[in-house]
């Protein structure tokens, strides 16, 4: 269950981090609730999923669903570079969540 908790902190981040932006420097009322509200709940599922995942693999892997998260939210929404190497680059991230997981007991 702790890893379920910990890919929905993650997703929980990609929004947040995402909500950022629409918020212009938390000068629109709603994003910045919906924000503020996303970064509660995915502190609380990552602390959550810390109780039996280690703390250095569950931030590593919080950051990478994040990081992964966005950086393809961010090709979609904002039309950011979607350079072959900053796919595989992301690519990389995913192989070292993937095996973070499984050296994980």
């Amino acid at each position: 269950m702790a890893w379920i908790y910990l890919i929905l902190a993650g997703l929980f981040e990609c929004g947040w981090a995402i909500g950022l932006k629409y918020t212009e420097g938390f000068t629109r009322l709603t994003p910045s609730l919906l924000t503020v509200a996303a970064m509660a709940i995915s502190f609380l599922l990552l602390s959550t999923a810390m109780k039996t995942i280690p703390v250095g693999t569950a931030y590593a892997v919080w950051t990478g669903i994040g990081a992964v998260g966005v950086a393809i939210l961010g090709m979609i929404l904002f039309g950011e570079s979607r350079d072959v190497l900053r796919i595989i680059s992301l690519m990389l991230i995913v192989f070292g969540i993937i095996g973070l997981k499984l050296v994980s007991k």
